[in-house]
């Protein structure tokens, strides 16, 4: 299986894992909401509707596109702040996003 196929396989786990944990949302934020300077829009979104609305399809549209996936990859350890207060209700969440991380960081991904 090629890179991209299995980082689309796994996007697609963390999109049921939202969908499972009841995280996701069926109407996107606000435009303004998307127009933060800020890390994970930590000024206008929660840290789920950052991964549904922003992470997620911005990696899908790489994917779609054959463009270069991101080396230098670190998000679980943002959820797993954000999460803190539920961290055993949102560990399979966070077991995911630990796994894309070292999928994305392996030193002989092509």
């Amino acid at each position: 299986m090629s890179e991209y196929a299995e980082v689309r396989q796994h996007l697609l786990r963390i999109e049921q894992q939202l969908d499972s944990l009841d995280l996701s949302q069926e109407c996107a934020p606000d435009t303004q909401a998307f127009e933060s300077q800020e890390p994970f829009c930590v000024d206008t979104m929660s840290p789920e509707q950052w991964l549904q609305w922003i992470l997620l399809p911005r990696m899908f549209a790489l994917i779609d596109s054959s463009a270069p996936l991101p080396r230098r990859f670190a998000i679980a350890p943002y959820f797993e702040m954000a999460f803190k207060e539920r961290l055993l209700e949102v560990q399979p969440l966070i077991v995911l996003l630990q796994e894309l991380d070292s999928m994305l960081n392996q030193e002989d991904a092509n």
